[in-house]
C-alpha cells in the first residue's frame, strides 16, 4: 500500500474552479492507476475519475466528464484533479486513491472502491450556490 495525501479543498462559488492535488509519501505515483472518489453525507462513496499508471488515459463518471480532468505533474509524484464549472451538487469529501499497474490490469478501467487498496484520508470541497 501507498500513503496518500490529498489537498486543495476549499469554499467556492458556483462556476469557479478548483485544483485538487493527490501525493505519494516518499515515491512516484507514476506506477499506480489513481482515482479520485466523492462522498456526501448520506450517500456512497461515488467514482469521478481514474487515470491509467504509466500514463495520462483518463475516464470519468457522466457527472463530471467535460468539467473534471486528471493529470500528472513532471515528476509524476503528484496527481491533480481540475475541476471548473463547479455545481452545488459537487460538494463532498473527495478521496484520492490508488492501486498497482499490472501487466494483467493494463486493459481495465478501474471505477469501484473495491478495486483500489490505497486510500487518502480526504479533502472537503464546498461549493456554494
Amino acid at each position: 500500500q501507498v500513503q496518500l495525501v490529498e489537498s486543495g479543498g476549499g469554499l467556492v462559488q458556483a462556476g469557479d474552479s478548483l485544483r485538487l492535488s493527490c501525493a505519494a509519501s516518499g515515491r512516484s505515483l507514476n506506477p499506480y492507476d489513481v482515482a479520485w472518489f466523492r462522498q456526501s453525507p448520506g450517500k456512497e462513496r461515488e467514482f469521478v475519475g481514474s487515470i491509467k499508471g504509466f500514463a495520462d488515459i483518463g475516464w470519468y463518471a457522466d457527472a463530471v466528464k467535460g468539467r473534471f480532468t486528471m493529470s500528472r505533474d513532471g515528476s509524476k509524484a503528484t496527481v491533480f484533479l481540475e475541476m471548473t464549472s463547479l455545481k452545488p451538487e459537487d460538494t463532498a469529501v473527495y478521496y484520492c486513491a490508488a492501486e498497482p499497474w499490472t501487466f494483467r490490469s493494463a486493459d481495465v478501467r478501474r471505477r469501484s472502491v473495491a478495486e483500489f487498496g490505497s486510500w487518502g484520508q480526504g479533502t472537503q470541497v464546498t461549493v456554494s450556490s
